[in-house]
């Protein structure tokens, strides 16, 4: 029997244990099986003429209860939706206890005790801890060790407000009239899901890791800080030049937490087609508060000190006035969102700006450790020959860890273009040569002089004066 069997009878037994115990919620089940079941947004139709939804009910309706609605039908296409089994009745059809009805398309036990029985003899411990519902049926089952607990497995699951099909109901229901639609400019709103960064795939320093610890510990006992009347928490600043891991920290933050993750582009809030600017910052806020627990990230935030000591657009600052009053009055107790910040100029806020923070976390470029350990990260999945990391890392100082990806990237084009998946040493430095020549490109002046650099054949070394600093930002649009 294939894998895709078991998968298959584990979702028929979630589907039925589920619809028949009420004391189960949405917590419960494994993320697959609540995107197939969740209503509440927008409905589709698939090619089957099956509900999406697979409820069974209201299916005529434009807008529906956001939840999970009881039973749970379990159809080839819920199936196939949730398990990625391109046929599920195929898969289980020849067990003895498992039947379809041919005109609905329902996939049922015919014998749920021996479907039980067929499971459990297949599968281990960690696949239990993965299915709260199924960990809950079966805890106190003979056959079931100690180490399936209930209580873990639920803890362990991913809530349902991390989950993109909650984010997005919510959203439809939030920005239900047009005049809203332009909202959605101002944000990006990223599930956990989507972010494919963890915190295991950065490299930080021991002061980011120390703030990201503490801030971790608040949020996991933000009751506990409400109570005692801590409620100024949770607001960081994260300083530092671009490609240095500003929004990926925040961003892997969100995937490890389970958060989702609301960016702000202050430079938006200039956009000519973005109509009344103040009231738009409170929506952007009111957003992350209906969305909440979740992170707001706040990028560019220098913009603020910009705005505010320009002498035009008087309705930007009064914007910018309302953005500084939003920030005071969000709190990671009180509305559980966690505020993040980020800026390449800290010299360019003010007073008024810094002071909306309670941490300040410094992201500077790397040094040789940094770039060493970045460079063991980045080169997990690569083949490479006779590589020395060490003597990359003492080639490149001065680059950031976007930086490192992109002569990365650059090596294993230039590979490809022979026909190689190996890499070599010789082509890491190599690339960090091409990345240096195509770094001091931003340091010429194409109008009025570096004459070589314009000419075909010329020498782009001699035209940028010989040599090369990377003391300079670069702007990449991922910074690691």
């Amino acid at each position: 029997m294939t894998d895709l069997a078991l998968d298959v009878v584990e979702f028929l037994l979630t589907t039925s244990v589920y619809s028949d115990d009420r004391s189960l919620d949405e917590n419960d089940l494994p993320p697959s099986y609540r995107r197939v079941f969740w209503t509440g947004g927008p409905e589709a139709d698939d090619e089957d003429g099956e509900s999406g939804s697979g409820s069974g009910s209201g299916s005529g309706s434009s807008r529906r209860t956001r939840g999970i609605e009881r039973p749970l039908s379990a159809t080839n296409t819920t199936a196939r939706q949730a398990t990625g089994a391109d046929q599920p009745w195929e898969a289980v059809s020849e067990l003895m206890f498992t039947d379809r009805d041919e005109f609905s398309g329902t996939i049922s036990l015919t014998e749920q005790g021996m479907a039980e029985r067929w499971f459990l003899e297949r599968v281990d411990d960690e696949r239990l801890l993965a299915n709260p519902t199924l960990a809950a049926h079966f805890e106190d089952h003979e056959s079931v060790s100690d180490a399936v607990d209930y209580e873990t497995a639920r803890e362990n699951n991913r809530p349902i407000q991390a989950d993109r099909v909650w984010i997005d109901g919510l959203l439809e229901e939030y920005f239900d009239e047009e005049d809203d639609e332009e909202m959605l400019d101002l944000v990006e709103i990223r599930a956990p899901e989507e972010v494919d960064l963890t915190l295991d795939d950065l490299v930080l320093t021991p002061d980011q890791e120390a703030e990201i610890e503490k801030i971790a510990k608040a949020i996991e006992h933000r009751d506990y800080l409400a109570s005692i009347g801590l409620r100024e928490i949770g607001k960081l600043l994260f300083v530092g030049p671009p490609g240095t891991g500003k929004t990926s920290t925040a961003q892997a933050l969100a995937r490890d937490m389970d958060l989702p993750f609301v960016e702000v582009k202050l430079s938006m809030i200039t956009s000519q087609y973005l109509g009344e600017t103040a009231k738009n910052v409170d929506k952007t806020f009111e957003v992350a508060k209906r969305l909440s627990p979740c992170i707001l990230f706040i990028d560019e935030f220098d913009s603020v000190a910009k705005t505010r000591r320009s002498d035009e657009h008087a309705a930007l600052k009064r914007a910018v006035n309302t953005l500084l009053k939003s920030i005071d009055n969000i709190s990671l107790i009180q509305d559980d969102v966690l505020l993040i910040g980020a800026t390449n100029h800290p010299d360019q806020l003010d007073a008024a700006a810094w002071r909306r923070f309670d941490e300040i976390v410094n992201f500077p470029k790397p040094d040789y450790g940094m770039r060493r350990d970045i460079l063991h990260v980045i080169t997990r999945a690569m083949d490479i020959d006779e590589f020395e990391p060490e003597a990359i890392a003492e080639a490149t100082e001065g680059l950031t860890g976007s930086d490192l990806r992109m002569v990365l990237r650059e090596a294993v084009l230039e590979a490809l273009t022979e026909n190689r998946t190996t890499l070599t040493q010789e082509d890491l430095v190599d690339a960090v040569e091409d990345f240096e020549e195509r770094d001091n490109l931003k340091n010429m002046d194409m109008i009025e002089g570096d004459h070589d650099a314009l000419v075909a054949g010329g020498d782009l070394g001699k035209a940028s004066d010989g040599g090369h600093s990377h003391d300079h930002d670069h702007d990449h649009s991922h910074d690691h």
